[in-house]
């Protein structure tokens, strides 16, 4: 015998949700198989729970897009913030500059690798510390470092850190509407739960086949078992 089953995703519960305010519209309080109640509090439900499923996916669609462009932005950013420090050690190397102006971007005087930078906390770190140290060094009427210079490459960061607040924003956003959408589900779930007993309880005298012809219309779902097929 076909079973009932509640739906288990958001656009199925939307299709249950406006096919029982549907019929609610078509039909007297008398006449409806489900409470004035609950056809009251469909009324008012279901533009909200469209709506704060809609900001939801909107905001994802967000976050990804702008996922995208701050990868991009990350790259280019960790490169030219790389290819600073390489220019550093190559001016010292060529005795250019001397090591101790290591120093003024929080490296030791004698480190000659170049740092990990590998996540978009670690690009934070260096490039902070390279914009900061540069200036400062500059402040001292020393020579500018070019092939990137310092103009170059904080651009290049600063592109990166737009897109790095922004992204973390949606996060953010996402994050808080994630816990409105579950609230959302759960009170839906509720509400198609008592409609649908409801209206097997108004039809319970019914054969079982036009039961469920009739159940339907309120946006009832059956499905036969695997035997049953």
């Amino acid at each position: 015998m076909p079973y009932r089953r509640l739906p288990n995703t958001d656009l199925a519960r939307t299709r249950a949700l406006k096919a029982a305010l549907f019929i609610g519209t078509q039909l007297s309080p008398k006449e409806l198989a489900y409470s004035q109640k609950n056809y009251l509090e469909l009324k008012s439900f279901v533009p909200h729970f469209e709506q704060t499923m809609q900001q939801y996916q909107q905001n994802k669609e967000r976050q990804a897009h702008t996922g995208k462009y701050l990868q991009k932005q990350f790259r280019d950013a960790r490169m030219y913030v790389s290819h600073f420090i390489q220019i550093i050690n190559f001016c010292i190397l060529r005795g250019e500059l001397k090591p101790e102006i290591r120093k003024f971007y929080g490296m030791k005087e004698m480190e000659k690798s170049i740092p990990e930078i590998g996540t978009e906390q670690q690009l934070i770190f260096w490039g902070e510390r390279l914009i900061k140290g540069e200036e400062e060094r500059m402040l001292t009427g020393a020579t500018r470092i070019y092939n990137p210079s310092l103009a170059v490459v904080k651009a290049k960061y600063e592109k990166f850190f737009e897109y790095y607040n922004a992204h973390k924003d949606l996060l953010i956003t996402s994050q808080k509407l994630q816990e409105k959408v579950n609230e959302f589900r759960a009170n839906a779930d509720k509400l198609i739960l008592e409609i649908w007993n409801e209206v097997e309880q108004a039809y319970i005298d019914l054969p079982p086949d036009k039961k469920r012809e009739i159940c339907k219309k309120y946006g009832l779902i059956y499905f036969l078992r695997a035997s049953e097929k």
